[in-house]
């Protein structure tokens, strides 16, 4: 059921995503969806650790075996693809609080920080300011995917060429010091 709710959300929004549309979706009476989920909010939170997984899975895999900018560059671009792929359910991520560390959501969090983390091996920076470049990466990876999502990008300049140079920049300001 969830795996169907992250489809649809990917398709029509997440704003968009209700109990009514999922249960025509799959074929079944709404009051049937409540078998499987607690409504609406227990839906989106369920979206949004599957999508959290998967984000860490495309990261995660991405860096293997890479370091420095070559780990910096594979995870940008997994996160990047994985938000345009995957827009409805990325939005289910943002602004939910986990309820707890054993929270499917704080587990699939942390999953998804360690592979960024892992970049940041690559780079000298210090332990004081691990959460800082991790904020940092989070900031340029989500705002440019999300930007990119939403249509925001409407001048001349090659969104990828403009992603890439992010990524540069990115790197030039990890190995400062």
């Amino acid at each position: 059921m969830v795996a169907a709710g992250a489809a649809l959300a990917d398709e029509v929004g997440l704003a968009n995503l209700t109990m009514g549309l999922l249960a025509e979706r799959v074929g079944v009476r709404t009051p049937s969806l409540y078998k499987h989920v607690g409504g609406q909010e227990d839906l989106n939170r369920r979206i949004a650790a599957l999508a959290l997984r998967e984000a860490a899975d495309a990261v995660g895999g991405a860096v293997q075996g890479c370091a420095g900018r070559d780990a910096l560059a594979a995870a940008a671009r997994a996160f990047r693809a994985f938000v345009l792929e995957h827009p409805g359910r990325y939005a289910a991520t943002i602004g939910v609080e986990p309820s707890g560390p054993d929270d499917p959501l704080a587990i699939a969090g942390q999953r998804l920080l360690g592979a960024f983390t892992a970049v940041l091996r690559g780079y000298e920076i210090g332990e004081s300011d691990v959460d800082h470049a991790l904020r940092m990466l989070r900031s340029l990876c989500h705002g440019f995917a999300t930007l990119q999502v939403a249509n925001g990008f409407q001048w001349s300049a090659d969104i990828d060429e403009s992603f890439e140079w992010l990524i540069a920049f990115a790197d030039r300001g990890l190995r400062a010091p």
